[in-house]
C-alpha cells in the first residue's frame, strides 16, 4: 500500500457541483441564479439585515439601557466567612486577598450580613451594610471605614 493508490471509501466524498458548464449538466444557462436580478449579478450581495430600503429594524427599534463610565463595583464578602480568621484579629483587604475570600478588588470591597459571626474581629473595607455592622459589633469586633 502507497499514500498515492489511498482513496476514500464508496460514497465517503461527493464531486462538487460544476455550475455554468453547459445546459446537458442540468446546472448551465444561468447556473442556478435564476432570471436577472440583483443576486444573480456577479458581486452582487445583500447586507445582513438589509430591508430593500426600508428603514432597518435595528433602526426602528429604540436603543436600552447604559454603562456608566464612572460606575463603582466592590468585591462582595459576607460576615459568615470572616469566621476562618482567628479571634482579636484584623481582617483588612490584603488579608482577604491572600485567603482567598475575594477574587480582586475592583472600585473596593463591601461587606455584607449573611452569615453569623462568631469572633470578634476589626474588619476595615470600602463599605458595610447596616446589618453586617450590627453583627460585627454584636460579636464584639470594630468596624473600621477605608476611604476609596
Amino acid at each position: 500500500m502507497r499514500l498515492n493508490t489511498i482513496k476514500p471509501a464508496l460514497g465517503a466524498s461527493k464531486d462538487r457541483k460544476r455550475i455554468g458548464r453547459g445546459t446537458g449538466s442540468g446546472h448551465g444557462k444561468t447556473a442556478t441564479k435564476g432570471h436577472k436580478g440583483q443576486k444573480a449579478r456577479s458581486g452582487g450581495s445583500i447586507k445582513a439585515g438589509f430591508e430593500g430600503g426600508q428603514m432597518l429594524m435595528q433602526r426602528r427599534l429604540p436603543k436600552r439601557g447604559f454603562n456608566p463610565l464612572n460606575r463603582i463595583e466592590y468585591a462582595q464578602i459576607n460576615v459568615g466567612r470572616l469566621n476562618v480568621f482567628e479571634a482579636n484579629s484584623v481582617v483588612d483587604v490584603e488579608t482577604l486577598l491572600n485567603c482567598g475570600l475575594i477574587g480582586g478588588v475592583k472600585s473596593g470591597v463591601k461587606v455584607l450580613a449573611t452569615g453569623e459571626l462568631t469572633k470578634p474581629l476589626t474588619v476595615k473595607a470600602h463599605k458595610f451594610s447596616a446589618a453586617a455592622k450590627e453583627k460585627i459589633v454584636a460579636a464584639g469586633g470594630t468596624v473600621e471605614d477605608i476611604q476609596p
